[in-house]
């Protein structure tokens, strides 16, 4: 691999993964990972600009903030792109009313919306509310729709939490796919709109930028894509296979966020 000067050389803006960057989730509010509140402090007084780029579908954005803010980080609601509130934009400006199969706790980022006689589905990380009844309930809904519209807030295929790994939203995205014959709308990690949201949010252009994330598909391969360079943390969902993926392969591998803004702090913006 080419010299860390190289590869860094510059970077303008950083886009950080949330869960497994910056810390694992869990029922008793989750863990920082270590080293990663002071990194992001040491990035936020560098001049880089960074924003926050996450899938995290089980919480509303406020509560996933007032989450990292009670571990130390210094984060902001207006600060974060994430799924539910891009995805209602798409709903009002599609005249799109869904039929909802979330979790409990990203619900209220869909009080404005129209749920009455549904003309879509929504998925996201529902987490137990994945029952057989409430997925049946879903496939109907599309199975009766003329032009069924099936969106899914990302599609990871699991993440980490302090337990343990995770299924997620992606398992159950493919088996609605699957049944009813669509293919889903992503609306998060690795859609190239959600990057760009985030890059014009942050005001910097893809080559410019540089994305940190635990995830080889979603958050490195997704943010190359875009043209975009990206590191990959050996925290959260990382998996030593993921260095001999046989598609995405990372601008470096560093073993924390703490590691990848020591190398930043030195080398970008060069």
């Amino acid at each position: 691999m080419a010299a860390w000067a190289e590869r860094l050389a510059g970077v303008r803006g950083v886009l950080l993964d949330i869960s497994g960057v910056l810390y694992d989730s869990g029922a008793d509010g989750g863990t920082p990972i270590a080293g990663s509140v002071e990194a992001v402090a040491r990035l936020k007084q560098s001049g880089l600009k960074v924003r926050f780029c996450t899938n995290e579908s089980q919480k509303s954005r406020a509560e996933l903030v007032a989450v990292l803010r009670r571990l130390g980080f210094d984060i902001s609601e207006g600060e974060v792109t994430a799924p539910a509130p891009a995805t209602c934009q798409i709903l009002k400006e599609r005249g799109l009313r869904p039929h909802l199969l979330i979790h409990d706790g990203v619900r209220s980022e869909f009080d404005h919306i129209d749920t009455s006689n549904p003309n879509c589905v929504v998925i996201a990380d529902a987490g137990e509310g994945f029952s057989y009844q409430n997925m049946n309930k879903a496939f109907q809904v599309l199975m009766e729709l003329e032009t069924p519209v099936l969106i899914s807030l990302g599609k990871g295929r699991y993440y980490k939490e302090t337990s343990g790994l995770m299924l997620d939203v992606g398992a159950y995205m493919k088996a609605l796919e699957y049944a009813c014959g669509v293919e889903a709308e992503v609306v998060g990690k690795p859609s190239p709109e959600f990057f760009n949201s985030a890059l014009q949010a942050m005001g910097v252009e893809a080559h410019q930028a540089i994305m940190i994330g635990d995830d080889i598909v979603g958050d490195v391969g997704g943010a190359q894509r875009c043209g975009m360079r990206a590191l990959q943390v050996r925290t959260g969902k990382f998996r030593p296979s993921d260095e001999h993926h046989p598609e995405v392969k990372a601008d470096g591998y560093v073993d924390n966020l703490a590691q990848a803004v020591e190398l930043l702090l030195q080398h970008a913006d060069k």
